[in-house]
């Protein structure tokens, strides 16, 4: 029995920069994985699927001690990600994508919690929901049930089963655009209520640089960004955010809390390219210094 499972597949990415072309393995699972990973006793399962070729991704995660269960792929999902100067600004293309997960794929995982990390709207049958919260705690990154691939291109959409199937999720990761589309309100608590009536109990709404809001028990949270010491690499910062916090609610964490910790682990890693790399040493030195700074200022 873990404590976090997170379900989702690997990508490979191709980061274009004003600065650089790279190419770096990726996708929430991938970006979950290594983050988590870094952290004490986390007692954490990653669930995988991948092409032959991107196999090494997992060889590696292996070799860290990340308990990795992979399904083979007839492909793996290859993104292109390009940003501006403003890395808050990002257009995709998806140049291939992998097999979907299934429910007999996960008839014998068991966690406390279940992050799932959707890129794409076919990734996942909609009914797992249903079938993981008979067993734990769901939590949903909503970002791939709202990514309609058009040719390459990936175009929004709404999600038309959503009040269908949110009822069965506990903690949704949403970013600014992403609630205006699911809910049609363009203020954070009417759009954060909205998605509480549908059955959410957890609502997370990231707005990047501008910070977060945790709506839980009728109140709204906010908690500020900590400002970044460098801008390097925007790609995995959402997912990061929900590996800190999905951590130390696990630990039994306030939702404050938590959320400080997310964003604080967030902001490391966006002053580097690839996975999180630091320590939890590393993140409440940012938490202590950082928000003392932002009083100061």
């Amino acid at each position: 029995m873990k404590k976090v499972c997170c379900i989702g597949h690997i990508t490979l990415d191709k980061i274009i920069t004003p600065q650089a072309t790279t190419y770096l393995n990726g996708g929430t699972s991938y970006y979950f994985a290594h983050g988590i990973s870094q952290l004490p006793e986390a007692n954490f399962q990653l669930v995988t699927s991948l092409g032959e070729k991107e196999m090494d991704a997992v060889d590696a995660m292996r070799r860290k001690g990340i308990d990795v269960i992979v399904f083979p792929s007839r492909e793996t999902v290859y993104f292109e990600n390009k940003y501006g100067e403003n890395q808050d600004n990002r257009t995709q293309r998806v140049l291939a994508k992998a097999d979907p997960f299934r429910i007999e794929d996960l008839i014998d995982i068991r966690a406390d919690y279940y992050h799932l990390g959707t890129l794409l709207a076919d990734d996942f049958q909609p009914e797992l929901l249903r079938y993981l919260s008979t067993k734990g705690t769901v939590s949903l990154d909503i970002q791939g049930f709202l990514r309609k691939v058009e040719g390459e291109s990936v175009v929004a959409v709404d999600w038309p089963e959503k009040t269908r199937y949110l009822r069965y999720v506990d903690i949704l990761k949403v970013n600014e655009h992403e609630m205006q589309v699911l809910t049609g309100e363009t203020e954070v608590l009417a759009a954060a209520r909205c998605l509480a009536d549908w059955g959410v109990r957890e609502v997370i709404i990231t707005e990047g640089s501008l910070g977060s809001y945790i709506y839980t028990e009728g109140r709204l949270i906010e908690v500020r960004a900590y400002p970044p010491k460098k801008i390097v690499d925007a790609t995995g910062c959402g997912d990061t955010y929900m590996t800190g916090y999905l951590y130390k609610r696990a630990a039994g964490a306030s939702f404050k809390e938590a959320a400080c910790f997310a964003a604080a682990m967030s902001t490391l890693k966006l002053e580097a390219f690839g996975p999180f790399s630091k320590t939890i040493a590393d993140i409440n030195h940012v938490i202590d210094f950082r928000e003392i700074d932002m009083q100061v200022k």
